[in-house]
């Protein structure tokens, strides 16, 4: 295997009513509805202790990004100066990786309800991680 490669495979998708990236909200506190993570039966021992009421961290490959992109206007804001992008929350980046802090509101199986999402329907789960030491 080549040394400089990287696989990153999916571990589940989100299923939201958000469709449109530029109707979206910019950050889940903005109004994000609720949405569903619905996680591949191969990784439903890993998220067997995820439970309402925690928050935890989802990360996200944002699949509908440009990747060229290096300088932006934040939040798209053309009276804001330009940007490097990694002094940025834009989705476009040289790697889409989203990083998202969710509330857990229900848990059904393979399916976990979360507040505060943002990611649009289809978006790829690459992780998920606890939040730890901070009460919301």
């Amino acid at each position: 295997m080549d040394d400089n490669a990287y696989v990153v495979r999916p571990i589940g998708w989100v299923e939201s009513t958000l469709t449109d990236r530029h109707t979206a909200p910019k950050q889940g506190d903005e109004g994000a509805p609720d949405a569903w993570l619905v996680f591949e039966p191969e990784v439903a021992d890993g998220i067997r202790d995820l439970r309402p009421g925690a928050d935890m961290l989802v990360l996200t490959w944002l699949h509908r990004a440009h990747r060229d992109v290096l300088v932006v206007r934040p939040r798209g804001d053309r009276e804001r100066p330009e940007t490097g992008v990694f002094s940025t929350r834009s989705p476009d980046r040289p790697n889409p990786i989203g990083l998202h802090r969710v509330g857990i509101v229900a848990v059904d199986g393979t399916r976990v309800r979360v507040r505060d999402l943002e990611a649009l329907d289809g978006t790829p789960i690459v992780d998920v991680k606890p939040v730890l030491g901070t009460e919301r």
